[in-house]
């Protein structure tokens, strides 16, 4: 867990801040002393969250598709504290299912808020920092950066091109000399947020994943980038396993991967066609942590065997 720090001054932006991983990482910086800027779509949300955390949060409606809100993102935590220290990029949505089943608007509507999102908020962040001098920029990213999955094609796309921005704009930073302005990025595995509540699904199944990792360990690794920036980071040991895996055993790893996962969603109960929050956001998952462990336990008890079978970070992995 990460240490208590007088974090007083230091303003920190927060994408997807209503829930989930978002939601953990303002509310442990502001116990810190941190200033915390609440970007979310679900404004009811992050204005009782910012009345939680007391005078040091703002919140701000944000969608990050739109390059107009990260302008008014920016402007508005420019405004209330004077500059920005860290910018987190972390809202993001998925979709399961055949590639053929899912709209095309879902699907490109999940770009616009995974990867131009990312593009919109990175754009800004480092814009700021030139201008100050300094700034951290960390963008979430997935394990499946690397490791490919079926059944998840676009996601898995715009993972890839998070990776790719972010690992270009680190080495930008870097040829242009500028020590203190940091790039990173964070690789987790699976994890137990309202990640399923939100995600588009024509999988015709639950998603139930796992096993999963506990939320606060990938809250308590993005905190640590702020004080010991890295260009990149696998959270978890199921998220080392499965990387270093598909490098050294690239085909194997990936067909594997695709069985385990077929079995998984064939094994789930059955569930309606949703685009989750893709179009516009779900009352559902307003919490750091979700409810895939329960749904997990149940599958398990009831002799669905291959969820625990699902990676367990040495011999399978997956997603």
């Amino acid at each position: 867990m990460a240490l208590t720090k007088d974090r007083q001054g230091l303003t920190v932006v927060v994408t997807g801040a209503s829930s989930g991983f978002g939601r953990g990482i303002a509310q442990k910086l502001a116990a810190d002393g941190a200033n915390v800027v609440l970007a979310a779509r679900r404004t009811k949300l992050i204005d009782e969250l910012a009345i939680e955390l007391g005078g040091r949060a703002l919140a701000v409606t944000t969608d990050v598709s739109s390059e107009e809100d990260i302008a008014r993102l920016m402007a508005a935590a420019e405004s209330r504290f004077g500059k920005v220290d860290v910018w987190i990029n972390n809202a993001g949505l998925g979709i399961m299912g055949s590639f053929t089943d899912i709209p095309l608007n879902d699907m490109l509507r999940l770009v616009d808020i995974n990867l131009k999102g990312m593009i919109y908020g990175s754009h800004h962040a480092l814009r700021h920092f030139k201008e100050n001098g300094s700034g951290t920029l960390i963008n979430m990213s997935s394990f499946i950066s690397s490791v490919p999955l079926p059944f998840g094609a676009v996601y898995c796309a715009t993972k890839y091109g998070i990776a790719g921005l972010t690992a270009g704009l680190h080495l930008e930073m870097e040829l242009e000399g500028r020590k203190d302005i940091h790039v990173c990025m964070v690789h987790p595995w699976v994890t137990d947020t309202p990640w399923p509540e939100h995600s588009g699904n024509y999988s015709g199944h639950e998603i139930t994943l796992g096993p999963v990792d506990d939320p606060e360990t990938v809250i308590d690794a993005v905190i640590g980038l702020i004080d010991q920036p890295q260009e990149s980071v696998e959270i978890g040991s199921k998220s080392k396993a499965a990387i270093l895996s598909k490098h050294l055993i690239p085909v194997g790893t990936e067909k594997l991967n695709g069985i385990l996962l077929q079995e998984m969603l064939k094994s789930a109960p059955s569930a309606e066609k949703t685009s989750g929050s893709i179009h516009s956001p779900r009352f559902e998952g307003t919490q750091v942590s979700g409810n895939m462990r329960n749904r997990l336990k149940q599958q398990i008890g009831k002799g669905n065997s291959s969820k625990d079978r699902f990676t367990d970070g040495r011999n399978n992995h997956g997603k």
